[in-house]
């Protein structure tokens, strides 16, 4: 049996409302990504380049703590992986999250949310945290997805 796990992590609760989403669709459990340090509305100010979120972004080696870990990653086959998309990739804290684990033979499949954003080079920069793994290259969804997209978008990908 497939067993499947939804990770995510989300800055303003639109991603963790299409996390919640694809659990469902996927028969999933659900977890969530929190930084051991709380995101405030200032660190998120990608207008400020002198901001936590900015300063994350420029250094791809960035990688915030995480506040809570996955009990047995090993018992699942299949782990989504969501964020929001930031500076046009995943936020430095989904390396943190894939790089606390051993991952080996899993597939990882990614989604995020996004106002207008495409994965951009998000592939590139979370392959080397995933490695021995298979990592499927996944898709933006905005806040309005639906169950029943999701869950079309999910038997495309044969898991």
């Amino acid at each position: 049996m497939n067993k499947i796990l939804v990770a995510y992590f989300s800055a303003s609760g639109v991603t963790k409302r299409l996390a919640q989403k694809i659990a469902a669709a996927a028969n999933a459990d659900l977890f969530q990504i929190e930084p051991m340090v709380p995101y405030t509305a200032a660190d998120l100010d990608w207008t400020n380049d002198q901001s936590r979120s900015s300063h994350e972004m420029k250094d791809k080696t960035s990688r915030p703590a995480i506040k809570s870990h996955v009990d047995d990653i090993s018992c699942y086959d299949t782990i989504f992986v969501g964020f929001p998309i930031w500076w046009y990739i995943a936020p430095t804290i989904i390396n943190t999250f894939l790089e606390s684990y051993d991952l080996t033979a899993k597939t990882i499949v990614t989604f995020a949310t996004s106002g207008s954003s495409k994965m951009g080079e998000t592939y590139r920069y979370l392959q080397p945290s995933c490695a021995n793994s298979k990592l499927v290259e996944g898709k933006v969804f905005n806040k309005e997805a639906t169950i029943e997209e999701l869950s079309a978008w999910i038997s495309t990908l044969k898991l």
